[in-house]
């Protein structure tokens, strides 16, 4: 089992930025998963946006993030990170943090979501 619970959401300003956090916890080894960091704006499905491999710091994000966004994870304190730079107002959304293990394509685990929202 894998406990997630994020925070740093908040209300900020176009061109500002957050930094979201994810604490992850549970009886595991933090090496055999992929931890990603997903979000749904209100009226909208659920999208994809960065993950990290836990052990070997592979990354991806989404198109609409690159440039702007970068995940990170300090393992050490079990904690996954996303710094969001150059915020939009079309980023505004509930924000979750996931895991899976390498060997599976679905994430199982997902923290409780923290919201950001981006005023114009």
């Amino acid at each position: 089992q894998v406990q997630l619970v994020e925070s740093g959401g908040g209300l900020v300003q176009a061109g500002g930025s957050l930094r979201l956090s994810c604490a992850a916890s549970g009886r595991t080894t933090f090496s055999r998963h992929c931890m990603g960091w997903f979000r749904q704006a209100p009226g909208k499905e659920r999208e994809f946006v960065a993950s990290i491999g836990w052990n070997d710091g592979r990354r991806y994000y989404a198109d609409s993030v690159k440039g702007r966004f970068t995940i990170s994870r300090d393992n050490a304190k079990n904690t996954v990170y996303l710094q969001m730079n150059s915020l939009k107002p079309e980023d505004t959304a509930v924000y979750y943090c996931a895991a899976r293990l390498l060997t599976t394509a679905e994430y199982n685990y997902w923290g409780q979501g923290t919201q950001v929202t981006v005023s114009s």
